[in-house]
Formats: structure tokens, C-alpha cells, sequence
């Protein structure tokens, strides 16, 4: 398994909606204003963290991402592994190093080891345990105003009082009226 900044911004953002969970869907233009990313590039960690099943979609207005399980079932290995894809094919072939008299094998053990105790840490935190870790933090979540539906009176306009004549009769009877 790899931890890259596609890891990272995955968790973070499933952090974003495991905190407004009770909110409804986030919108991935908020999750990328408040984290400061790019909303194309959430775009693609979200649609192949809707196919691993981890988050559900909400189409329309005040739609947006949402939980598809309970923050408890969600690992950080879970979120990690739909971003990064299976990478069973770097397990398999070592370090990348060419092979020059067993090199590879001399390490190998090392990194398989290596690679299998991050992969249980990283089972055995769950979002949920985030999520509790930034509310312990203070994190503030903002309430969303409610959705405007229907249709609703907008106040009148005030009229606009005109200042100068409209006519060549109204300037000929201001400035005569100035004499």
C-alpha cells in the first residue's frame, strides 16, 4: 500500500463528511473551499470512493456526498485502498531496484513486514475515531441555511425619482423657472 497526497486528501475530506454527517450531503465545492482543494481533482477521489461503496451521491440542489456506511465500518485503509487503487503488483515486485546478486531478496522480507503492519494500523483506525478526535479538538462544523424552495415575494423596488428633465419642454421650464 501507498500513502501519497491522494491518500491524504481522500481521509481528510472523509473526515469533512463524517463531521456533517447529521447535516445531510456536503457539496464537494465546500469540502474543497475549507481544505483548499482542487474540486476537479475531488471529483475523481469521490467517484472511486462511491464505487468502493464508502460514500453515496445526492444529485440535485442541496445535494452533494454522504456517508454510504456508519463511520464506525469505514477504515482509514478502507479510504486509502479506493484512492490508490489495489497495488498488489508493488507487493510482488520488491523495491523496484534491479536485481543484482539477490539485492532485492536480502530486503524484501524487510518491506513485505514493513508493508503488512501499516496496512493493520491503518484497518484498525476507523473514521468515526477521526471524526471524534476532531470534535475532541474544538472543530466547529457551521450550520447550513436551510433550503430556499418554492417561490417567494421579493420586496418591491422603490421607484427611481428623476433628477433632470426628461424633455426639451421640462429643461425649457427649469431654466426659465432659474431666470
Amino acid at each position: 500500500m501507498r500513502l501519497s497526497t491522494k491518500g491524504r486528501f481522500a481521509v481528510t475530506a472523509m473526515i469533512d463528511v463524517g463531521l456533517r454527517e447529521n447535516a445531510g450531503p456536503v457539496s464537494l465545492a465546500e469540502i474543497a473551499a475549507r481544505h483548499q482543494i482542487s474540486l476537479s481533482y475531488l471529483e475523481q477521489l469521490f467517484s472511486k470512493l462511491r464505487q468502493r461503496g464508502l460514500v453515496e451521491s445526492t444529485r440535485g440542489p442541496g445535494g452533494g456526498y454522504s456517508l454510504a456506511r456508519h463511520a464506525e465500518a469505514i477504515t482509514v485503509a478502507d479510504i486509502i485502498g479506493a484512492v490508490e487503487g489495489d497495488r498488489r503488483d508493488d507487493e510482488t515486485q520488491g523495491s523496484g531496484v534491479p536485481d543484482t546478486d539477490g539485492a532485492a531478496a536480502m530486503t524484501a522480507e524487510l518491506w513485505a513486514t514493513l508493508n503488512a503492519r501499516m496496512i493493520a494500523h491503518l484497518q484498525s483506525i476507523t473514521l468515526h475515531t477521526l471524526v471524534d478526535e476532531q470534535r475532541a479538538r474544538g472543530v466547529k462544523i457551521e450550520r447550513k441555511a436551510a433550503p430556499r424552495h418554492g417561490v417567494y415575494k421579493q420586496p418591491a423596488p422603490e421607484p427611481v425619482r428623476a433628477t433632470v428633465p426628461n424633455s426639451v419642454f421640462a429643461l425649457g421650464g427649469m431654466l426659465l423657472a432659474r431666470h
